[in-house]
């Protein structure tokens, strides 16, 4: 696959796994599903003075609903015979214990999407499933059934914070779950080491030599008494040992065993820079959460620790193994396959999350990523497209709309009708009549899809701007309007906003086509001494060892 190129998808991941990943062309599979999250997404930005405090936009809106894609995804599996038999027993018995409620509908649709993962998966991969317990036990269920018993190989445990007092009927939730499977019997697995823990250094490797290293003091004996061979007399004192004569007396030789007095039983120096460190276990209780005072933290709801990836890659895959993460969300798992030279795909079917992803890889490693973006649109016919799809919210068109000018989303998708209150994004810029005296400004977006855009479009995000205070307002049109309509009447009919610095004047309302910004005929106009660049952003990633750091 020397021709391979790392594959950033914008779509639904079964559509996308199902078209185009084929059959065991992946190594390692890493996948966070969304359950009920509901958080906000405004945690991705940096605040600025002026930003509405009342306009929100949510990360997921709850789409695992029972409804009629639920309900023919469910029929599809029981009848359509390609599902296992026991995976078709098990949701039966699940509809029965369950019944037709949010979380059945988010069981039989992961279903489908855990089969095809296992399709991709080649015969020695392995794949990771990170959830929380509301619905853990249900997924394990569902492994078992498409894996199989015999490839359940880990229930790994991550302490991701400190216990909180909030509960008084029970105890304080700590931890996340992550399961692995393999897609067969033989699977590649490297150990991995935590560091030491500093009191156990300290207590267990009392002892240090000439040259300052750290050393303890470790059996010579052998366990089994049964070794003829191995019993000799050794420094005055006769044992099984469990070394031959040769090795033992080699060892002594480079000074790696001490005997204490004569008549002692000698034992063998274990030096601390010698040991790779104490062997993970399935409970992970040294990676910290994401919380603001991480350098690395995008705000992102629901992203997770560099590192937590960074182990989960290096244990299971090797450099130039493929990696997949179905719902890639912020990226983690891509920048963690980029940075340990792994290659990677990455699904998810929010547009913020794709353009999230874009930001943060050129962050972290500059040019150096190269990969291809698919599903996004480049052409009009596929914007089109994007906004009639029906397979994904009506938001996602908008989201990549206002990604042609940097605008900030807004608006609660799970508001009908006017949720927005008229802004669809907003982005702000810096002006005033000297560099010395520099303030915030800001822009407010609409996005529209209509084959026929009204006129009142421009009035009414007229009404907008004076409401907001914001100095310019941007209207993108996905239909195109003639140059000489109502709609570029009204907008001329603003007036200009005047920057002293630039000296110019610059459209107080901008009509601007999807396809005129595609081909780069058309862009925002303001003032360019800086526009402010709202999303949150980590340093660039460094490698030392195999190791991510951050900088």
């Amino acid at each position: 696959m020397a021709d391979w190129t790392n594959k950033l998808f914008f779509g639904d991941n079964l559509d996308v796994l199902r078209r185009h990943i084929p059959d065991e062309s992946v190594d390692l599979v890493y996948l966070d599903p969304p359950f009920n999250s509901k958080a906000d997404y405004n945690m991705l930005f940096k605040e600025v003075d002026g930003t509405p405090s009342a306009s929100q936009f949510r990360s997921f809106t709850d789409f695992w609903h029972w409804d009629e894609t639920s309900a023919r995804t469910y029929h599809e599996l029981v009848t359509g015979g390609d599902a296992p038999p026991a995976l078709v027993d098990l949701l039966q018995g699940f509809e029965r214990f369950l019944g037709h409620n949010d979380m059945f509908a988010y069981l039989v649709m992961m279903a489908p999407r855990l089969v095809e993962l296992r399709r991709v998966l080649k015969p020695m991969g392995s794949i990771y499933l990170h959830c929380d317990p509301t619905a853990s036990h249900y997924l394990k269920l569902i492994l078992d059934s498409i894996f199989g018993v015999k490839n359940y190989r880990n229930e790994i445990n991550w302490v991701r914070s400190q216990p909180k007092s909030h509960t008084t009927v029970n105890f304080p939730k700590c931890k996340d779950v992550i399961y692995r499977y393999s897609r067969g019997e033989v699977v590649i697995f490297n150990k991995v080491y935590r560091q030491q823990d500093p009191a156990y250094v300290a207590k267990f490797y009392r002892f240090v030599d000439e040259k300052g290293r750290r050393y303890q003091l470790g059996d010579l004996t052998n366990p089994n008494k049964k070794r003829p061979n191995l019993t000799y007399e050794f420094l005055g004192v006769t044992r099984v040992w469990r070394w031959t004569r040769e090795r033992m007396e080699k060892a002594y030789k480079d000074g790696l065993i001490v005997q204490s007095e004569p008549g002692t039983v000698p034992r063998y120096k274990r030096y601390l820079d010698e040991m790779p460190g104490l062997p993970v276990t399935d409970v992970w209780n040294d990676i910290e959460h994401l919380h603001g005072s991480n350098t690395e933290f995008l705000g992102y709801p629901t992203q997770k620790p560099q590192a937590l990836l960074e182990r989960i890659l290096l244990a299971s895959s090797n450099e130039g193994d493929v990696v997949l993460d179905p719902f890639c969300g912020c990226g983690t798992t891509i920048a963690a396959a980029q940075a340990l030279d792994r290659r990677w795909i990455g699904i998810d079917i929010t547009y913020l999350a794709i353009n999230l992803i874009k930001s943060r890889l050129a962050d972290h490693f500059g040019d150096e990523a190269a990969y291809e973006v698919h599903g996004e649109p480049r052409d009009w016919n596929s914007a089109r497209e994007l906004a009639q799809r029906t397979d994904m919210p009506r938001k996602e068109f908008e989201l990549w709309a206002l990604s042609l000018v940097h605008a900030r989303p807004l608006g609660d998708p799970e508001k009908k009708g006017g949720g927005d209150r008229g802004i669809d994004g907003v982005l702000f810029f810096r002006d005033g009549k000297t560099e010395k005296s520099l303030e915030t400004k800001k822009i407010v977006v609409q996005v529209k899809s209509d084959l026929n855009p009204k006129v009142t479009y421009a009035r009414d995000l007229r009404g907008v701007m004076e409401r907001e205070k914001a100095e310019i307002g941007a209207l993108i049109l996905l239909h195109r309007a003639g140059e000489r309509s109502e709609i570029h009447r009204e907008a001329a009919g603003a007036g200009f906003y005047h920057s002293d610095l630039m000296q110019r004047d610059y459209p107080r309302i901008q009509v601007l086509q999807v396809d005129a910004l595609l081909e780069g005929r058309e862009r925002l106009e303001y003032p360019s001494v800086g526009r402010l660049d709202l999303l949150r952003h980590a340093g660039k990633i460094e490698k030392s060892g195999g190791q991510l750091k951050l900088e």
